[in-house]
């Protein structure tokens, strides 16, 4: 249904009126003097489009008016998904998520480049969170606050480089800044997932201080350890294979997840990190509905559009070629 959301303009209405009351223009006897007495200007068809220019004027202004008050149509309610969790994304940008040790349709991917693809989708799917990101090497850093624009955080992830935070692993550090920013949700309602493929060799908390305080918070963290388990890389006599995850610590994954009531995942290709972002979906699910919201469509330029015309043609009769009087 239409409707105005500034209807107040209405008392613009009568401003024209006022202004040509007030500001009375000159008359033509006083403006203009003849050399000559008793010589008059015999009067030019004025009056034929006068009566038509001020319908085109108050058409116009009317037009003006209504695009003014800002005419809507809304929509019927709509359910919106607003779960009320927090959720927060910590991501490994150490030198080793550089490994190609990964597929992604048949093509061989980085690490990063798998988690940018897969947690994409997953973020896609999580509307109706708050969700913020944390990405972490040497260091760990808060690249967005906890906000209900995934599109924003899906950016900022796939804006973002190996190395960019250093090149070793700060796993306590991350948790320490996803769980600062996730104590301000409701308590049950803050999740962390932390993904990592090597193991804690920086920063100034360990990760099992981390965890005590995640507890504390009531903050259930999902820890996902990823990376291949086997790789051929060429060597002096030939290929060989090697374990490119041997330095992936496993058992502190797990103990961080199950003393925060989360789960470990482990990814060994893209198929298991997809499998474990589904499993985590699962354990979080979204709620079926919230509170309702009727979607508003702006509607201003029709009218707005309606008094550029009428002005236009107002102008055209004003300053437009003028036939000469027949004698």
């Amino acid at each position: 249904m239409p409707e105005f959301a500034w209807p107040w303009v209405v008392v613009l209405l009568p401003l024209p009126w006022l202004l040509r009351r007030w500001l009375k223009p000159a008359v033509p006897g006083q403006a203009l003097h003849l050399p000559q007495p008793g010589l008059q200007l015999a009067a030019v068809g004025r009056e034929a489009g006068h009566g038509i220019a001020s319908w085109l004027s108050i058409l116009a202004w009317l037009c003006l008016l209504a695009a003014a008050a800002r005419p809507q149509w809304v929509g019927p309610p709509q359910a919106q998904q607003r779960s009320g969790r927090g959720m927060m994304l910590a991501v490994d940008l150490s030198g080793s998520m550089h490994t190609d040790d990964m597929q992604l349709a048949g093509q061989p991917v980085s690490r990063f480049g798998a988690v940018e693809a897969i947690a994409g989708d997953f973020i896609d799917r999580r509307r109706g969170d708050e969700m913020g990101l944390v990405l972490f090497g040497s260091q760990a850093f808060l690249v967005t606050p906890l906000t209900y624009d995934l599109s924003a955080v899906r950016a900022q992830l796939q804006g973002a480089a190996v190395g960019l935070a250093g090149t070793e692993t700060a796993i306590g550090d991350a948790i320490a800044v996803a769980v600062k920013r996730l104590s301000a949700m409701p308590k049950q309602a803050r999740v962390l997932i932390l993904l990592t493929d090597g193991v804690n060799n920086a920063g100034s908390i360990s990760p099992r201080e981390a965890a005590r305080a995640a507890k504390a918070a009531g903050v259930r963290i999902y820890t996902i350890g990823i990376g291949a388990t086997r790789m051929r890389v060429p060597g002096f006599f030939g290929s060989q294979l090697v374990n490119p995850s041997a330095d992936l610590d496993a058992n502190m994954l797990t103990r961080i997840a199950t003393e925060t009531g989360g789960r470990f995942f482990r990814a060994t290709d893209s198929g298991e990190l997809a499998a474990a972002y589904r499993a985590i979906d699962a354990l979080e699910p979204m709620p079926q509905q919230g509170p309702t919201l009727r979607p508003r469509h702006e509607l201003f330029r029709w009218p707005l559009a309606a008094a550029l015309v009428l002005i236009l043609l107002l102008g055209a009769r004003r300053f437009g070629p003028r036939r000469e009087p027949s004698t």
